[in-house]
């Protein structure tokens, strides 16, 4: 009784500036969950072990997962305006319309194992610049709480970007399918990274700013021009710094090696989205669904590198699996996207019409084929040789 009502408010008023709200509210719970991180469980400078790093991942894993019954409910009784006026591939186009419950769950749950799927890569380049670098084990965190921080923002503008662009122009989403075709053979066909060190970014930094190449801590900036001495906390027995002489301490900040790892998390993450965030138009249009999967699958990503940097290896195909994934999708837009335009072109002599891959379906999909990915990865295992090549 309760919720119809609630509805009917709903209703009556105006969904656009109703769902503004949903967002202020996700935004909220998610500065929340970042405060919490840093401020309470990762105050002190420490080497995250295995089993904090899987409890973190559970803990991530599951507050992304329970979403989805949030997403069910909110849908399908339209709290916030959630599922009114929301934007919808109908046939070969976009339109408004009445989005429900069911719907939008599995819309939800397919992006979300989509990005996580795609952020295994991911893992594979902050290894990489980590140790190029050489960061301190103790030290990665703050890297990797930052780079999300980033990450947020930098997703937020794309996908903002992206909704408007698709609605506006729907030919997109046939860019869109052939950029993710092109990105799954890309990563077919080419087997390495870019060394960090030659980034032009990484140079333009070293050229303009005044950086050192020693650690001061977990500081990203330091006036230090000697590399700090320790000791060792008679009372605490934690390892603290020793008093910098004043004649060291210089009057310009310097760029520690911690924030020249930072740039390079922001840049890895800004090219990855660049993959992602197409993939998952390919499921829905909904930004609110897109905007959240997105965070969700990224927020875990701290932990889930900590569990997987060192073992991530031994599942030799995954890298296959996210490039049927990448092809699939990309697929998907096309059958959905291009059909209108070839008959308006002329290119088929014969009508023909868009097919849309439904959301169900799509999520076996993906789930299969990870799945199928682990079990031989598990059964056939990289040889020796293969491994140290």
């Amino acid at each position: 009784m309760i919720l119809s009502i609630l509805a009917e408010t709903v209703i009556a008023a105006d969904p656009a500036s109703m769902k503004m709200w949903a967002y202020i509210g996700f935004i909220g719970l998610v500065m929340v969950f970042l405060a919490l991180d840093l401020g309470v469980f990762h105050r002190e400078a420490h080497e995250v072990s295995m089993k904090e790093s899987i409890t973190w991942s559970v803990i991530w894993l599951a507050c992304g997962l329970s979403f989805t019954g949030f997403i069910y409910y909110a849908y399908q009784f339209h709290w916030l305006g959630l599922g009114l006026d929301t934007p919808k591939y109908v046939g070969g186009a976009i339109a408004l319309g009445e989005v429900t419950g069911g719907t939008a769950a599995i819309q939800y749950l397919t992006g979300y194992i989509v990005e996580k799927s795609l952020a295994m890569d991911n893992i594979f380049v902050i290894a990489m610049i980590f140790g190029y670098f050489a960061i301190p084990a103790k030290y990665q965190h703050r890297v990797l709480f930052w780079g999300i921080i980033g990450a947020l923002i930098m997703r937020g503008g794309m996908i903002y970007l992206g909704a408007e662009l698709i609605m506006r122009y729907t030919w997109i989403l046939i860019i869109f399918g052939f950029f993710l075709i092109l990105t799954a053979l890309k990563m077919a066909l080419i087997q390495s990274h870019s060394d960090p060190g030659k980034n032009p970014i990484v140079k333009l930094a070293k050229r303009f700013f005044r950086t050192v190449e020693f650690y001061d801590g977990q500081k990203f900036f330091t006036r230090r021009t000697v590399a700090p001495t320790y000791m060792t906390d008679p009372k605490t027995g934690k390892e603290t710094h020793a008093p910098a002489d004043p004649s060291t301490l210089s009057a310009r900040w310097a760029i520690t090696p911690l924030f020249l790892a930072l740039i390079m998390v922001e840049i890895t993450d800004l090219v990855f989205a660049v993959d992602s965030i197409p993939a998952i138009f390919a499921i829905t249009p909904d930004p609110f669904i897109v905007f959240t999967s997105n965070i969700f699958a990224i927020l875990g990503l701290r932990a889930l590198y900590f569990c997987l940097a060192a073992l991530i290896a031994k599942f030799r195909f995954l890298k296959p699996a996210l490039i049927l994934i990448l092809g699939f999708v990309g697929i998907k837009l096309l059958l959905l996207a291009a059909p209108p335009y070839f008959n308006d072109m002329g290119l088929s002599a014969t009508e023909l019409k868009s097919i849309k891959i439904d959301p169900f379906v799509s999520l076996v999909i993906v789930l299969g084929t990870l799945a199928v990915a682990t079990v031989m990865s598990i059964l056939l295992p990289a040889k020796e040789d293969e491994k140290t090549a």
